[in-house]
């Protein structure tokens, strides 16, 4: 009995479904990153202007720390205007990624004071990689 003779082997096809699949998981993805990452922009906070301002590419995993005209910090919708809170979140942000770049967005209206607050407490648990944010003057 020889069987191998009448079986012909037929290679599969290219499987479009799976494709398909895999193709809107990822778009699922990139649609809903998008909307993350432009949450933080969403707080309304009329930036300081200058002449060579400009909106820069933001870098993976940047931290935004927004301060309000009252003084309060926000980071990730989250109220971290005490000291404690905000040291405790910055320290542990930086036990898990040395070097985490922080983009500080303050009003333009916020008191000078709040700001170094701020930027006392990134020096204390040695942040180092810290921008600010301003808008393009609008001559």
């Amino acid at each position: 009995m020889n069987f191998t003779g009448r079986s012909t082997l037929r290679e599969p096809g290219f499987q479009i479904a799976p494709m398909i699949d895999i193709i809107f998981l990822l778009l699922c993805f990139f649609v809903a990153s998008q909307v993350f990452s432009q949450w933080e922009t969403e707080i309304d906070i009329k930036l300081p202007t200058a002449e060579t301002g400009k909106m820069p590419e933001r870098l993976p995993g940047e931290i935004i720390l927004n301060i309000l005209e009252d003084g309060r910090v926000i980071v990730n919708r989250q109220d971290l205007t005490e000291e404690a809170t905000l040291d405790a979140f910055l320290s542990r942000l930086v036990g898990q990624f040395p070097g985490q770049p922080v983009l500080i967005r303050a009003d333009r209206k916020t008191a000078y004071e709040h700001v170094v607050r701020v930027l006392d407490q990134c020096r204390k648990v040695e942040i180092w990689n810290i921008s600010f944010a301003t808008s393009a003057s609008r001559e």
